[in-house]
């Protein structure tokens, strides 16, 4: 794997023993997480315009039976009101596990009351909740329509809220590396689980895309306009060089990566079979 010291090595191991899977609510996700996921992986389930909220807490309900610890997306431009953000927090605090991932999505236009994730958060805080954590994205490439320091700034307006970041879909960990260390010189301290893609063929990837409308794709492809490219270059984007990729710099413990997110498209077997090749050689090294 290419680590050379053993600190590197035993953080890594500690980071896929228990990851995070972000999974897309669709048809057929529940049965494939039954069936290939176990129950030291905490799943992430997304939220879209096309599927709308209740698709989301429903997966995360019927998961969560199953033993799952789960954690739902909560889309501020979903969101209607503050009665219908009660509702959502009750059927989330009904799950047991405190913890929503609060994002302000991808609906051009808001439903309601919340056209941001930091207006979603405030009216959070003035609710009876039994949230205990609450997860907000950081961009370590350039967003598409926001500037770096906003992104950051951002960031630094949720820290009183949030309880930890979730870096979005990045393919190269040296840009990882140095947002983490900017992030941190700002001031922000919040624990940050790094996030990057699964294993799935490239193709397999782009259906998995289509599944979820062609307007989300249309807004994922312009977000991410290299991705594509980067699957299916010889010697391209591969989790495993990714992930020693960070280190040792994200071992460091001021750094305070605290996990990693996968961003698995819904193609969750290829992925866990990867994590189980690399914890077993990894133990053994």
């Amino acid at each position: 794997m290419g680590l050379n010291d053993e600190t590197s090595r035993q953080s890594l191991i500690g980071l896929l023993r228990a990851p995070r899977y972000e999974v897309l609510p669709t048809d057929d996700i529940e049965q494939l997480v039954l069936t290939h996921v176990p129950h030291d992986v905490t799943m992430t389930i997304t939220a879209s315009p096309r599927r709308g909220i209740d698709a989301t807490i429903s997966l995360a309900e019927r998961l969560a039976k199953h033993g799952y610890h789960v954690v739902p997306h909560i889309s501020a431009r979903l969101i209607r009101d503050d009665a219908h953000l009660r509702e959502v927090l009750a059927r989330v605090d009904a799950l047991g596990r405190g913890e929503v991932f609060v994002i302000a999505g991808d609906a051009k236009e808001p439903a309601g009351d919340f056209p941001d994730s930091v207006s979603l958060l405030t009216a959070i805080t003035a609710e009876t909740h039994g949230l205990r954590e609450i997860g907000v994205t950081g961009y370590p490439e350039r967003h598409s329509f926001i500037e770096d320091d906003l992104t950051i700034q951002a960031m630094w307006d949720k820290r009183r809220i949030a309880t930890y970041i979730v870096s979005n879909l990045c393919f190269d960990p040296r840009i990882v590396k140095k947002w983490v260390a900017r992030v941190r010189r700002r001031g922000v301290q919040l624990p940050i689980h790094v996030g990057l893609a699964g294993v799935a063929e490239p193709a397999k990837l782009l259906r998995v895309s289509t599944r979820i409308g062609l307007a989300d794709s249309a807004r994922f492809l312009r977000g991410h306009s290299n991705w594509f490219m980067r699957m299916v270059q010889p010697g391209g984007y591969d989790p495993e060089r990714f992930a020693t990729g960070l280190l040792p710099d994200l071992a460091a413990p001021e750094r305070r990566v605290v996990g990693l997110h996968f961003f698995t498209f819904n193609e969750i077997e290829a992925t866990e079979r990867w994590r189980q090749d690399a914890l077993s050689r990894l133990l053994v090294a």
